[in-house]
């Protein structure tokens, strides 16, 4: 099942290089959606989403999509969407720029714990590397091996007698991130301030809201860790590479990494990454349908791309109870049958593109172009593929196949609804 949050949340305040207020509300997404920002102060509010190929490759921040539809600095709210696991989320903006908070991913952190996690139908993409990658980007460099988990280790080398050459290592869990990563703050120093304001940047920073060093110390704060510094920037890796689109799974080793690096070493990942997905057994689709025995057709769900595309099982055996009537003693499953068993996958697919899946229900409407071309019998493996054809409203038209052993036994074209309870 994929992840999304129960409710609304809203965290407010200033952004730190743009220096606009900005009230963020997080939103739960629909199944499949992904990670979306949306910039609702805009005509026709815009969405952008959080994919590395909308990424554009900007200074000390990490920047989605071209002006005017653009969201700036967007990587502490992405590092606790990710650590969360959180599948599918808007992220709501009457600006251009999420808020600096205090300079950590902490209050994002917290805000979407707050709402509450919930579990909706889809199938959950994960991508594991197929070999080893190194990427090189300036003094940025990047190295990526297989792992069954997401396992980073970042390295830091800061001339400044506070930071110096600092390492850490973690696997990256919701637990560890809590208390490991999320309250580490932003950092900067006062000799940069004036050039990059006079580039436009860091217009809303201070030092409540970052770490700023001066030659000697840090100015009007204190640290909340003697390696603050290389948590955080371990905190905005974690932020960058949910631009994946995925739940990675690699042990990814960073030295000096920058956002920018960060965006291109996630695209070549992109290029190593073998992309699976997560079958949905009886239980979970059992969440979906309302149907049970004897009239629930669906044994597995082995792909869902939502809003397109579904893959479903039925495995026929002798215990089905229709085949003590039908044809007694030539045990055929009925055409019918077949039919209905596709349409329940069709539901499936339908129900994974709804809020509230659980208040809805979907009503066919039509059958068009039946044709059955053998028998089904037991010990076969029903395999449904059913495509999108059309979507109007709540109405939508979808094209399905049924296949044993890879020969076609059925087909159909079939119109849907999907009401209220």
């Amino acid at each position: 099942m994929r992840r999304t949050i129960a409710a609304p949340a809203t965290v407010r305040g200033i952004g730190l290089h743009l220096g606009v207020e900005c009230a963020l509300e997080f939103r739960p997404g629909p199944s499949g959606s992904g990670i979306m920002f949306q910039r609702r102060d805009l005509d026709g509010a815009p969405a952008i989403p959080a994919l590395a190929e909308r990424a554009v490759l900007t200074e000390r921040r990490t920047q989605l999509g071209e002006e005017p539809n653009a969201v700036h600095t967007v990587e502490h709210v992405l590092a606790a969407i990710q650590a969360l696991e959180i599948d599918d989320i808007v992220v709501s903006l009457d600006g251009p720029e999420p808020p600096i908070m205090d300079g950590s991913a902490g209050p994002f952190f917290h805000a979407l714990r707050s709402a509450g996690l919930r579990d909706h139908p889809g199938c959950i993409r994960t991508g594991r590397l197929a070999a080893p990658v190194r990427v090189v980007d300036g003094e940025s460099v990047y190295e990526a091996f297989p792992a069954d988990a997401l396992e980073l280790e970042v390295s830091i080398d800061f001339a400044h007698r506070l930071i110096g050459a600092q390492r850490y290592a973690l696997r990256v869990t919701q637990q560890s991130f809590e208390s490991e990563l999320a309250w580490a703050r932003t950092f900067g120093f006062v000799r940069e301030v004036e050039p990059l304001r006079a580039r436009g940047l860091i217009k809303g920073a201070s030092t409540q809201n970052a770490v700023v060093l001066d030659d000697t110390g840090v100015l009007e704060n204190a640290l909340r860790s003697p390696d603050e510094f290389v948590r955080h920037k371990m905190m905005d890796c974690v932020g960058d590479l949910a631009l994946a689109g995925m739940r990675l799974r690699a042990r990814i080793v960073a030295h000096k990494p920058s956002h920018r690096g960060t965006v291109l070493f996630v695209r070549a990942l992109q290029a190593s990454l073998q992309q699976e997905s997560q079958v949905l057994g009886i239980e979970e689709i059992m969440q979906v349908l309302p149907h049970r025995y004897p009239f629930l057709l669906v044994d597995r769900v082995l792909e869902i791309d939502p809003g397109k595309r579904i893959v479903g099982i039925k495995n026929v055996t002798i215990n089905e109870p229709f085949f003590q009537g039908h044809f007694p003693g030539h045990p055929i499953m009925p055409g019918v049958l077949i039919v209905e068993a596709m349409a329940q996958v069709g539901g499936m697919l339908l129900m994974g593109t709804v809020p509230e899946p659980s208040t809805k229900v979907v009503y066919f409407t039509s059958l068009n172009n039946v044709k059955w071309r053998r028998p089904v019998k037991p010990g076969d493996q029903l395999r449904f593929e059913l495509d999108l054809v059309q979507v109007r409203g709540m109405m939508c038209k979808m094209s399905g196949v049924a296949k044993v052993d890879g020969e076609v036994v059925c087909e159909a074209e079939m119109g849907a609804m999907v009401r209220d309870k």
